[in-house]
Parts: C-alpha cells; sequence; structure tokens
C-alpha cells in the first residue's frame, strides 16, 4: 500500500475529523481574566460525554496516534517521542497496555496530567481525555504525583530526556517533573483546561502544591508562572490540533487553549499591547537529509520586544515550531523533494513576512538492514522475559527492532535488549526480532528463542535496599529497580543501615511502583534514627489509605501486616506523616495476593471440580451437588482479577465456555465453592 506523506495525512484528518462549531465560543467577546475562564468552563462542560476510564484506549487510537514524527502508526507518547531522532522504544495501539512494569518499554498506561489523586479518582475527571495521555507505565510511575517545574539535578531521567528531581522553578523547592521542551506547552495547555473545566469544583480538591484552592486563578502561583513560560516557548503543534479535533469527536468537548492559544495570556497573564510584527528569518538552508527527515538552519529574526518561536512550513503546509534556530523536520518520504520555508513569532501573536525558500530531497534506501544475530534470553520472571542480541548492519543505520512473541508484534525498541511484561506465568513464549531503518526496510528475523515463565510463588515482593542509589545523607528522591520491581522514595536519604543498607524516610514515602500479582500480608522491619519518638507509617494501595500501620521506635522491629489482600498490578507506598522522625525501612516483603476462600477441591457438600484440566477447547465441564442452584459463577484470573461473569451458569448443562482466555492460571468461583483449572 502507498506510504501517505505526513501533509497528505494532515490532510485527511482535518477532513475526518470535525472543528469547533461556528458558535461554540460565542459569549466570549471583549472578556478577560475570571469571567472569561468562568465563560469558557461553562461552554466546555456543556455537551462533555464520559465516555468511563477504560474507553480512554478506545479514544487513544484516535487522538494519540504517530502522524508527525516517525508518521508509524505507533502511539505518541509525550515521555517517550524523541523529536529529532529515534524513538527509543514504541508502543501499538491495544499491545503491551499495563500491566506492570520494571523499566521503560515494558507497557503503556493513562498519565492524568493532574494527578487522580487529587481529585480522588472520581468522575469524569478520571477520564476526561484532555488531560489524560497514553505514557510509559514506568516513566508514569517516576512521575507519581509531583507538579511540573524545572530541573537541575535529576534523580530520575527518561530515555527521551524527561526528569524528576528536586525543582529549580522559583517558589517551590520541591520535587517536580519536567517532560521534554516538544511537549511542555501541551502539558501547560491541559493543566489550564483541567483548572478552567473543573474551576467550580476546586476547592474540594487536594492541592498536590500545584492546584490553588479557589476557582481564580485555580493555580498555585509558581506553577502558573511555569505554565505561562512554557506555552510560550512550546506553542501550539499540529499534533495538539489533531488530537484536539480527534477529542471533540470522542468526547464532545474541546481544549480551547489549543483553539485560541491567545487566551491563557488573557486569562493569567500580564496583558502586553504589541502589535509590531518581527523581522523576517534569513539565510534558511537545508544543511542535511536522511531518508525521512531534513535538517534547517536560519539566521534569527528581530522583534521590539521578543521572538518567541519559529513556525516551519513544508510546501506550504504548516508543519511544526521551534523555539531555536535550527529544526529537525520528521516523517518525510524516502526520494522526495520538499520545499521549506520559516516565519517568526512573538507572544502576541504577531508574524513576519516568510523566510527564503529553502529546498532539500530525501535520500534513497532501499537495501535491508542484515538480521539481529545470537538472540538470547537473559532472565525469566513469572511474568517477564528479558532478551538482547547483537546489533544488525545498514548501509545508512538502523532505527529500531521489533519485538515479535508469538508471532504477534509487541513493540520496538532502538536499543539491543529489552524486556517483555505482563506475562502469563508457567507459558511458553516463542520470541524473534527483526531490525528497521529510516527507509521502512525490514531485516530477515533473528534466530528464536523459546522461554517458560516461572509459577508464581508465595512471596511476590523482597526488598532487602542492598542496590538503592550511592551512601547520601541528603534529604532527596531516590529511583532505582531491584528483583523487577521499581521504587522510589521522597524526602529520604540513603546512608543508614539496619540489617544491612536501609532506606531512611522523613516526611515523605517509599513506594514499590506497579508490584504484579497483587498483595496479601506485608513484612517489613523499621528503626527510628536519630531522635524524635515512637509513631507508625501508614500503607497505602493504589493511592488508597488501606487503614492499616507499621509501628516504628529507636529499636529495631519487625512488623507483619496480614490481612490487606488487593489483587491485580498494585502499587504499595509506606508513608511517613511526621515532619521530623526520621524512620530507616529495611528488609521488606509481602505476599502475593490470595482470592478468599481458595480450595481446589472445593467445600463442603457443593463441593465443585473441573474437567478436562488443564483444559484446551475453551470449555470446561464443572460437575458438584446442586449445581443447578447456583445463580452466577465467576472467573478470576491469577492476579484476583475478575475476567468473566456467568449468569445461572448451570440452568442447561455443567458446561461453561470461556472467553477468549489466554494460557495461565483461573479460579472458578460458583456459589460458595471454588475451583482452580489451567489453560493451556
Amino acid at each position: 500500500m502507498k506510504k501517505f506523506t505526513t501533509l497528505l495525512l494532515g490532510f485527511v484528518f482535518s477532513i475526518a475529523l470535525a472543528q469547533a462549531p461556528a458558535n461554540y465560543y460565542s459569549g466570549t467577546e471583549g472578556l478577560t481574566g475570571a469571567a472569561l475562564k468562568t465563560k469558557l468552563s461553562a461552554i466546555i462542560t456543556a455537551g462533555h460525554k464520559d465516555n468511563g476510564y477504560d474507553g480512554l484506549y478506545t479514544g487513544y487510537t484516535t487522538t494519540d496516534t504517530d502522524h508527525y514524527y516517525e508518521n508509524d502508526g505507533s502511539v505518541l507518547d509525550m515521555y517517550s517521542e524523541n523529536p529529532t531522532g529515534t524513538d527509543p522504544y514504541t508502543y501499538r495501539h491495544g499491545i503491551k497496555k499495563c500491566g506492570n512494569y520494571s523499566a521503560e518499554g515494558d507497557c503503556y498506561n493513562r498519565e492524568h496530567v493532574v494527578p487522580q489523586s487529587f481529585f480522588g479518582s472520581k468522575s469524569p475527571m478520571v477520564s476526561d481525555i484532555n488531560f489524560i495521555r497514553p505514557t510509559d507505565g514506568k516513566v508514569n510511575g517516576m512521575r507519581s504525583n509531583y507538579p511540573f517545574g524545572a530541573v537541575t539535578n535529576a534523580s530520575f531521567t527518561s530515555k527521551n530526556g524527561t526528569k524528576v528531581g528536586p525543582s529549580t522553578s522559583p517558589g517551590y523547592g520541591g520535587t517536580v517533573c519536567e517532560p521534554i521542551d516538544e511537549f511542555k506547552g501541551d502539558i501547560a495547555r491541559m493543566i489550564f483546561y483541567f483548572v478552567t473545566r473543573y474551576e467550580s469544583q476546586l476547592s474540594g480538591f487536594s492541592t498536590g502544591n500545584m492546584l490553588g484552592g479557589s476557582p481564580y486563578p485555580g493555580l498555585q502561583s509558581w506553577e502558573k508562572d511555569v505554565l505561562l513560560s512554557w506555552a510560550i516557548q512550546d506553542p501550539v503543534s499540529p499534533t495538539e490540533i489533531e488530537r484536539n479535533n480527534a477529542s471533540f469527536v470522542f468526547q464532545k468537548n474541546r481544549n480551547p487553549f489549543i483553539d485560541h492559544p491567545e487566551w491563557v495570556q488573557q486569562i493569567w497573564g500580564t496583558q502586553v499591547i504589541d502589535t509590531q510584527a518581527p523581522t523576517a528569518p534569513t539565510n534558511l538552508a537545508v544543511v542535511s537529509t536522511s531518508t525521512n527527515f531534513a535538517n534547517l538552519t536560519w539566521t534569527a529574526s528581530t522583534d521590539n520586544i521578543a521572538v518567541a518561536y519559529y513556525k516551519i512550513y513544508v510546501n506550504g503546509v504548516f508543519h511544526s515550531n521551534s523555539s531555536s534556530t535550527t529544526a529537525t523536520v520528521s516523517a518525510l518520504t524516502q526520494g522526495t523533494t520538499y520545499n521549506f520555508y520559516v516565519i517568526a513569532a512573538d507572544a502576541a501573536g504577531n508574524t513576519s513576512p516568510q523566510s527564503n525558500t529553502a529546498t532539500g530531497t530525501t535520500l534513497v534506501d532501499t537495501q535491508a538492514p542484515t538480521a539481529p544475530t545470537n538472540l538470547e534470553v537473559t532472565s525469566v520472571g513469572t511474568n517477564s522475559i528479558a532478551i538482547q542480541w547483537n546489533a544488525s548492519t545498514d548501509n545508512i543505520g538502523v532505527t529500531s527492532y521489533d519485538i515479535y512473541v508469538n508471532g504477534e508484534l509487541m513493540g520496538s525498541t532502538s536499543s539491543t535488549s529489552t524486556n517483555i511484561a505482563n506475562l502469563n506465568p508457567l507459558t511458553t513464549y516463542t520470541i524473534y526480532v527483526v531490525a528497521k531503518d529510516g527507509g521502512n526496510n525490514v531485516s530477515p528475523q533473528s534466530n528464536s528463542v523459546t522461554a517458560t515463565t516461572l509459577a508464581l510463588g508465595l512471596n511476590c515482593g523482597d526488598e532487602k535496599f542492598e542496590t538503592i542509589p550511592a551512601s547520601s545523607s541528603t534529604y532527596s528522591t531516590y529511583n532505582w529497580t531491584s528483583n523487577g520491581v521499581s521504587w522510589t522514595s521522597e524526602d529520604s536519604r540513603t546512608d543508614q543501615t539496619i540489617n544491612g543498607r536501609a532506606i531512611t524516610i522523613r516526611d515523605g514515602f517509599l513506594t514499590a511502583l506497579s508490584v504484579p500479582n497483587g498483595i496479601g500480608d506485608l513484612k517489613v522491619t523499621t528503626q527510628l534514627k536519630f531522635s524524635g519518638t515512637a509513631g507508625t507509617l501508614k500503607i497505602f494501595v493504589n493511592g488508597t489509605d488501606t487503614g492499616k500501620t507499621v509501628p516504628y521506635s529507636s529499636t529495631a522491629t519487625t512488623t507483619v501486616v496480614t490481612g490487606i489482600n488487593i489483587g491485580g498490578t498494585v502499587e504499595i507506598t509506606l508513608q511517613n506523616t511526621s515532619t521530623t522522625n526520621r524512620v530507616a525501612i529495611d528488609d521488606m516483603t509481602w505476599t502475593c495476593y490470595a482470592l478468599a476462600a481458595v480450595n481446589e477441591s472445593g467445600i463442603n457438600k457443593n463441593a465443585i471440580s473441573i474437567y478436562p484440566n488443564p483444559v484446551k477447547n475453551g470449555e470446561i465441564n464443572v460437575t458438584g451437588k446442586n449445581l443447578s442452584e447456583i445463580s452466577a459463577a465467576q472467573i478470576f484470573d491469577f492476579t484476583g482479577k475478575l475476567v468473566q461473569t456467568v449468569a445461572q451458569p448451570f440452568k442447561n448443562s455443567g458446561k461453561i465456555t470461556l472467553k477468549n482466555l489466554p494460557k495461565g492460571m483461573y479460579i472458578l468461583k460458583a456459589g460458595n465453592s471454588t475451583a482452580k483449572f489451567i489453560v493451556q
């Protein structure tokens, strides 16, 4: 099939996706400040359709597909997209959804740019696609619920340059997240949308050192200043316009600050009257091309106040923005000649005459890379397999490797190793890799490797803190990965010991991110360091207070907390609410989630059994007493997640047809009886 260029795709999407109705913003004329914000709130609240949290993944196929960078149909992820080069990894829509993760590239999930803990995960906020983006699970977890700001000394940096660490933005010194420049304006406009759409509810939300407690301005002063600068630094791009149009089709409301970016300054900024346009950029030149991109340079424009950014046009169509006098124009077609020109813009929206036109032709590449070699399995877990291989070679350059599991494309990476996550336990997988270049030429496949995931054991977590970052008495945010689990700690230090190295929390928390197979009971050793009084740490699971605590005192104490018992992929947090007590934590283990009343042979007179077991034909036969009296049957996966419900399951027979359940272990609960079975 003929490959569409970015310009043609942009034309197709402009037709296919609805624009704002002509009168959508009626009544905003002449308004500024709080009055304009309140009017916009009413407009974007009316007609808002809540499609539910699970519906986001459906919406993402139209709102967040890469049509402008690699133009490869992958998930457009702010935390992994490399705007000027090869992405470190990519996701396909609907494949590798989180799930759990221990490294970047394991899975993608739904990132609430305004954390859902601020509003208690309530509707419609929890499923509002206008501020919830698909992002890599690991980076999303590292971002946690921190506000956005500038970071100088990062404690975590993602593969595309997203940073987490102490804030260097004036007015705030806590931990913040700083995205790459390409998406700073996107994030700013999404947050401005949130505090406008939900202004009447802000007083009931947690601020998180980010939101304000009143309708206007709706933000902490320091955060407002950060976002105002980012909105200017990174103006509205074609990807945002496409996303806004698609979101309107999906959800029936829009982000007004994409349609009218000038409203950001009219509501929150300082009004400056500026009617003078910048001078035209000069000396535009194409300095190099590859098969799918071109590098441009030009001489800066001048302005009476300041040039804010430059708009880049390709064959007369707006393509992207640049905040500097260079740009990489991506998603081009090989062997094609393009005409480029540039226009300067200032913060008031005045635009210059266009620059000279520069012409460049992309390279042609028809030679495929060599096959990757020596593919091997480096580690196997209960739900993950890590692999590595030797790099392919290419006449121009290998851009990425596609990973196939049991013949299905699972995603891609630019490195020569990856971790395949969210697999089933006790299941055999066959894996191979192919290489791709910038001309989309594909290599022969590598050798295939086969590996079987491990059985689910008693313990799902065992952390001794021996691999935490280097010993330091500085209280900061620290991040590390151990035994397949990602960890983060805030307001913490790494120089104390109990039975060995320990993490010490002051007025902060310790969190195990995206832990598979749930949590049953928790065991941990604690000790109060330096001075202070005895107290307790709170236990949160998935951001919810369990009501259970872990005591600490000056004596090292090991505590077992029973009955937490929460299934699925979980986030486990120990929080120290004292602002002065410094509590060391060591030897933290937890058992897997156990579905209540599981008994393989059934219980009491209503005992049930299943045959054949393992199941091979998608159907189970159930025997037992009084089956016809059972009103409903439920099937749970090995994490305790409900995957199928059957009403009056045995009204006509003892058979249950399974709904495309993947290989793995399951539990049938029928009435008061349960039985395990395996799908092969």
